[in-house]
């Protein structure tokens, strides 16, 4: 009989802080701006001989927030340690992380199953946070044709992982999860979450076992996935190739793969590392943090609306469906605009969030623009919204006034007026058009009495031809019906 598997996916989320200095030391965390390589560092940063770290106040306070927002438990007493290995952008032979004695550990986050078929199906799994530690990010390496360069403004930059255990039975998990955790970040404001420029990375640990099993199988570690998608697709395969070795009756061995995005294939890197093959042992130039309980409450009174108390309070509030109030929260700049919007506009809550949804993103996905990036207004949003509902303007209308304000600016109403858009209202109007189109198409009429009831769309596309798209399309699929049926033999 052959065994049916399930993935067991642990995820290890790397997040560089932003902070104006780095972790260990007062050279300038931000390296994605300096003019040139090397340049923002100094003898501990790069690891001269008797440098001596200190560790940065605001970083210690951002990864205690992160620890906090993720449920977990604040270590008053917590301590460094250095992790020993050998690579070319590590300049001092080891990093300065945590390991016994992490800021933040023994969390939870809770995230909605997004492979459900619907929303009513969807359940909500609870993800177990191991761990959130503070460490020192790496130096950059850039690799020519015969050499490598090395880039040390990067090293020492402040860097909070976030552990995971291994919670997750589906890559939809893994990557609900991975999306949440991000959010989050965005919403304390202590990681921008811009995958592209590499401050957020994820790691996934990935085994399989037959459905049914508690056995923890052999894991392999995917490193440095900077996007959702290469998160997604590395997994799916990894997960592939280890049912493909048991079913061979293979073993899988533990170890390090990297992820060829070009060729859709995990690569091994080297034999996977334990604890032990790190030699972690308490960090000598650092002494233990001491956070008193009135520091914790401190930070603890720092915390924002989150995305989760965010999308139960748009439910309640706004009446709006679960999946609705989670798109409008996924980003606290979204969330924020459309509480803008509605806070001007007379239209329902989801009249709004359908504009938001639709027009307006569609508008900045296709023009590769971020909310932050829009230069619309909230208020003359709300304007457009709402010359739509009192029915000023029809749909259609509304959508290329929307094009026009994002392109050029202006005023809703004058561009209105400028293009001639006003929505005809007019009920006897309107019966005049739907009058003329159904005495001078009786083959129509008669085919659709008789039953093709599809050249009802026909009609309707008849009078926005004849209208301009400026007939109120109630009135007109009003007048309409009655005028076909009126005509039925």
């Amino acid at each position: 009989m052959k065994l049916t598997y399930e993935p067991v996916i642990g995820l290890e989320i790397h997040g560089e802080l932003l902070t104006n200095s780095k972790m260990f030391c007062s050279c300038s965390a931000d390296y994605a701006s300096a003019p040139e390589p090397n340049i923002n560092i100094c003898p501990t940063c790069t690891g001269l001989p008797g440098a001596m770290p200190t560790v940065n106040k605001k970083a210690t306070e951002l990864a205690a927030l992160v620890g906090l927002a993720l449920n977990c438990s604040i270590n008053k007493h917590n301590t460094f340690a250095r992790k020993n290995y050998y690579y070319p952008d590590l300049p001092k032979g080891y990093q300065i992380s945590q390991y016994e004695l992490p800021i933040a550990e023994k969390g939870w986050l809770d995230v909605i199953d997004s492979s459900a078929p619907n929303e009513a199906e969807a359940q909500s799994k609870r993800i177990r946070v191991r761990r959130v530690h503070i460490e020192e990010d790496t130096a950059k390496l850039a690799h020519e044709k015969n050499y490598a360069l090395v880039d040390f403004n990067r090293a020492g930059v402040p860097l909070l992982e976030i552990v995971s255990e291994p919670d997750m039975r589906t890559v939809e998990a893994a990557l609900d999860y991975a999306t949440k955790v991000r959010a989050i970040l965005r919403y304390l404001g202590v990681n921008s979450g811009d995958m592209e420029k590499g401050v957020l990375r994820f790691e996934a640990n990935i085994s399989v076992r037959p459905v049914g099993s508690d056995e923890l199988r052999t894991r392999t570690e995917i490193k440095n996935l900077n996007s959702f998608r290469a998160l997604v697709r590395a997994s799916q395969y990894e997960i592939e190739r280890q049912i493909k070795i048991y079913e061979d009756g293979g073993e899988v061995m533990q170890e390090t793969l990297g992820w060829d995005d070009a060729r859709g294939v995990t690569t091994s890197q080297r034999s996977k590392e334990d604890a032990h093959d790190y030699r972690y042992f308490p960090e000598p130039d650092l002494p233990p943090l001491q956070l008193s309980d009135a520091w914790i409450d401190s930070i603890k009174n720092q915390l924002p609306e989150l995305p989760e108390a965010k999308t139960a309070r748009f439910v309640k509030d706004f009446e709006l469906k679960q999946s609705e109030a989670r798109f409008l929260t996924s980003e606290k700049s979204l969330a924020d605009y459309f509480e803008r919007v509605l806070s001007i506009s007379k239209s329902p809550a989801k009249t709004i969030h359908s504009w938001i949804a639709g027009e307006f993103m569609r508008y900045l996905n296709d023009s590769g623009l971020s909310v932050d990036d829009a230069a619309l207004a909230p208020e003359t949003l709300a304007k457009l919204i709402d010359m739509v509902t009192d029915k000023t303007i029809g749909a259609s209308a509304g959508k290329t006034v929307l094009v026009e304000l994002f392109k050029n600016g202006g005023d809703p109403a004058q561009i209105v007026k400028e293009k001639n858009l006003l929505q005809m209202t007019d009920v006897n109007a309107i019966q005049e058009i739907v009058t003329k189109i159904l005495n001078d198409n009786p083959k129509e009429v008669d085919e659709y009495n008789a039953g093709k009831e599809t050249l009802f769309q026909w009609f309707m596309g008849q009078v926005a031809r004849a209208t301009k798209g400026k007939a109120d399309p109630n009135t007109a699929k009003e007048l309409m019906t009655k005028g076909l049926k009126e005509r039925k033999k």
